[in-house]
């Protein structure tokens, strides 16, 4: 797989196709913070890329329903999405298990009105806008899906800027890329070369690629990963671009609880994904004991280290 940057933009490869058109769908949400400054700053950029009508599709919010029915009584909220949402986007009101779900419902309706030649971005709605610095990623977040043009790229990943003691750092390096490395070693290695946040929110795909996930098993839970080792089992063509400064954890880091449970989901899927594709194999079942053995050491490990850094 050839290595690319976003910092070394070219645009031959891209000039030779015909240029298709971007489509933002927006992730309502699932449980919204008190306040609307953030979601405010965010459906200002929609309202831009709404009125782009020869470089955006119409934008798509997807809302699930338990979403709705909990904030129905709130007269700010149904002014909020009757004035401002519902303005600027389509809504796809939807019942969901997880936020992978969410984008699930959005990206095949985006898909279903697209195009062979067209990219589809998704845009997480719960991260703080609002902010001087979120206000700044909002300023040149639209690079994300034209780096996949410029670049001819299957996708690129968003990829925000953190320090080693942030909390969904620390559950990367000690939980997602350790599980990885202990399933998919060659995968993984690969993807370490993309990215830090293999569990990333903000990604654009191109047409044909999402195709291909769309039509395969999808996961509620850390399809970003999912994404990542299909790009590397078919060769797709990845890159990553620099988000900025910017979260969505109101507090500022993750529990305990909540580490355990994203490294539990991470694992559930990973053992997924080998058994779909070693199955098959005679020897399978010896492989996946030992597999399985290393896993439940490095949560273990894992456990202890996030426990000592979380709490």
């Amino acid at each position: 797989m050839k290595s690319t940057s976003a910092n070394s933009k070219t645009t031959a490869i891209a000039q030779k196709q015909p240029k298709g058109i971007i489509h933002p769908i927006v992730i309502y949400p699932f449980r919204q913070q008190d306040g609307y400054a953030d979601l405010e700053e965010l459906y200002g950029l929609i309202a831009e890329l709404a009125a782009s009508k020869e470089s955006y599709a119409r934008p798509i919010t997807v809302m699930d329903r338990k979403t709705f029915n909990f904030k129905s009584s709130d007269k700010q909220f149904t002014a909020f999405r009757n004035d401002v949402i519902k303005k600027h986007s389509d809504i796809l009101d939807t019942w969901c298990v997880d936020t992978c779900q969410m984008w699930y419902s959005g990206l095949g309706m985006a898909w279903e009105r697209g195009g062979p030649n067209d990219v589809y971005w998704l845009i997480p709605g719960d991260f703080n806008y609002g902010s001087s610095a979120g206000k700044d990623v909002l300023s040149h977040l639209h690079d994300l899906p034209e780096i996949c043009f410029e670049l001819n790229e299957d996708m690129c990943i968003g990829e925000i800027a953190t320090d080693q003691a942030n909390s969904k750092q620390l559950i990367d390096t000690y939980g997602t890329f350790a599980l990885l490395y202990a399933w998919f070693p060659a995968e993984a290695q690969e993807i370490r070369q993309y990215t830090e946040r293999p569990r990333s929110e903000f990604f654009a795909i191109r047409h044909a690629f999402l195709q291909e996930m769309l039509n395969q098993r999808w996961y509620a839970y850390e399809q970003t990963v999912v994404m990542l080792l299909n790009a590397m089992f078919s060769k797709k063509r990845v890159t990553r671009f620099l988000v900025g400064n910017i979260s969505d954890l109101p507090e500022g880091r993750e529990s305990f609880a909540s580490a355990i449970k994203q490294i539990e989901r991470t694992e559930r899927v990973l053992k997924n994904i080998w058994l779909e594709r070693n199955e098959i194999k005679p020897v399978w079942k010896d492989q996946y004991r030992l597999l399985e053995s290393k896993s439940n050491q490095i949560k273990r490990t894992a456990t202890m280290l996030l426990e000592n850094l979380l709490t």
